[in-house]
């Protein structure tokens, strides 16, 4: 099974930026005026699953709460480090999670869309020096 997360966005440019520029994700692919659409896919080239984000003249209508997360797991301490000084040297404020889970285990943040995500490190590899 593969998987795609779609979601409208009214600044692709700028969710563009802030997934392959401060999460380290790669541009998979992008389209223009697919019926008055456009967007890009972004991921991890080999991976089951990628982010769509599209644009169209219809205003996005993001609707979600404080306990909706995109939770994403680097697969080493290294990788995690990385990303979150990658997030601090961009000036994105860390958030206290509604669920404490989420304090205890990551760092909570915005994307340009106001969708939270953490990054956890609860599934990395420590890494070890030779």
């Amino acid at each position: 099974m593969f998987l795609r997360v779609a979601r409208h966005t009214d600044n692709i440019e700028k969710i563009a930026n802030f997934y392959i520029n401060v999460l380290g994700f790669e541009l998979l692919g992008s389209f223009e005026k697919h019926k008055d659409y456009d967007g890009v896919f972004v991921g991890m080239p080999q991976s089951d699953w990628h982010f769509e984000f599209t644009q169209s003249k219809v205003k996005a209508n993001h609707t979600f709460d404080e306990d909706d997360v995109i939770v994403l797991y680097p697969k080493s301490i290294i990788d995690y480090n990385e990303l979150i000084d990658r997030i601090e040297r961009n000036n994105i404020s860390i958030l206290t999670a509604t669920n404490p889970f989420w304090n205890e285990n990551g760092k909570m943040f915005l994307d340009p869309d106001g969708y939270r995500i953490v990054i956890s490190p609860l599934k990395a590899v420590i890494d070890q020096i030779n």
